[in-house]
């Protein structure tokens, strides 16, 4: 992506301003949370099973312009979504795949009037993790939240940047003190328990961790993480590689996708066929818990499908150890070839993407002259 500074002036100064008009407050009192989208260059759908991932943050994201609201209630707009949310600290937030559940007339819009697709969850699933974990909330907020234009929805994290968003913002008007390690988990609650989406924590982590010009790594079983810096001169390694962000046109968040969660069970039913078949049954039903060696010694014994997304998990983890190393001795060529190898094995192996960005990667991926120009070929991939 091409430099830039994020956000600008004059978009704080927008946001301050509407925030200030929404309140009465003055401008010197708003607040700004600035919460930015991530890229996966390696270790793409395999947080969830406890794999190791890399991700780095970019200058685009959500921006959330806030003033404590003096008492219990929270009113929020939003600059892509219509509809005014209102809500109280004080109420009891119940998970809302559960409420579906219960009610069977989930549709992609919220049921709650003149609320566009339900925006205002991810406030309330901030809400829900913070009292969840026995924090206390007695002041709410007023605020305004927008993300990059045109980037809602895109497979670049907008989701996570919005729940972290509101951690943030919920913590700083309640004078609460939380961890980035906190918030990684209260972002897993916002989206796994309140939402029902049974995603992993490298968004949140990426979000919540990255460092510029570093390349984040995690071990999602353990939680460890580090930021991985090139041997070479900083500045002379950032000129050896751009950053390629392609977009298909479409859009839809995975919370009104069931083949997200559909993926997650066939990785657990395969990681429960391996373990059984090595007489291990007292694990954990997921990749991480499955060494490689029971993967090639049983893999014999999975479907075809199944065995497509056990081959994504432990060719992915593989990739993700190269790519580190090639990050460090600044050898870009090689982690090209990794990120492309990592791109083909989502689309081929764990079977996600839309049709027209499938294509596009796999055209891509034939001409390795793009490697020095465009390091990281990211394509807003989707769960159908």
């Amino acid at each position: 992506m091409a430099d830039s500074t994020w956000p600008s002036d004059a978009e704080l100064n927008r946001i301050r301003d509407v925030v200030s008009e929404m309140s009465g407050r003055s401008v010197d009192e708003i607040r700004v949370v600035v919460s930015p989208y991530r890229i996966c260059p390696l270790g793409a759908h395999i947080d969830h099973q406890g794999g190791a991932v890399t991700a780095m943050t970019i200058n685009k994201g959500i921006l959330l312009g806030f003033v404590p609201s003096g008492d219990s209630k929270v009113h929020l707009r939003s600059a892509q979504f219509k509809g005014d949310v209102n809500f109280s600290v004080d109420e009891v937030q119940l998970p809302k795949h559960l409420i579906r559940a219960s009610e069977n007339n989930h549709t992609n819009c919220s049921s709650i009037p003149d609320e566009e697709c339900s925006w205002g969850n991810y406030a309330r699933g901030a809400q829900y993790a913070l009292q969840h974990r026995g924090n206390d909330l007695s002041q709410g907020i007023i605020g305004y939240i927008c993300g990059s234009q045109g980037l809602d929805s895109s497979g670049l994290s907008s989701s996570a940047a919005v729940g972290v968003a509101y951690l943030l913002a919920f913590e700083s008007a309640n004078n609460l003190s939380i961890s980035s390690t906190e918030n990684i988990e209260y972002d897993r609650l916002i989206e796994n328990e309140y939402l029902g989406l049974r995603n992993g924590i490298l968004d949140q982590s990426a979000i919540l961790l990255s460092s510029h010009g570093c390349l984040t790594y995690m071990n999602c079983k353990t939680k460890e993480h580090k930021l991985v810096q090139p041997q070479k001169d900083r500045t002379e390694f950032q000129k050896n590689f751009k950053i390629l962000l392609a977009f298909s046109g479409l859009k839809q968040a995975l919370t009104t996708n069931p083949g997200y969660n559909r993926r997650v069970e066939e990785c657990q039913e395969a990681a429960r066929i391996l373990l059984v078949a090595s007489g291990n049954t007292s694990e954990k039903p997921v990749f991480t818990n499955v060494d490689a060696e029971v993967y090639e010694a049983y893999k014999h014994k999975l479907d075809h499908v199944l065995y497509k997304r056990a081959e994504h998990y432990f060719s992915e983890n593989v990739r993700v150890k190269q790519g580190v190393e090639a990050w460090v001795s600044g050898n870009m060529e090689k982690f090209g070839e990794l990120v492309s190898s990592s791109g083909l094995s989502s689309i081929q192996n764990y079977e996600c993407g839309e049709v027209s960005m499938s294509i596009f990667c796999l055209l891509c991926s034939q001409h390795f002259s793009l490697y020095p120009l465009f390091l990281f070929l990211y394509a807003y991939t989707k769960h159908s």
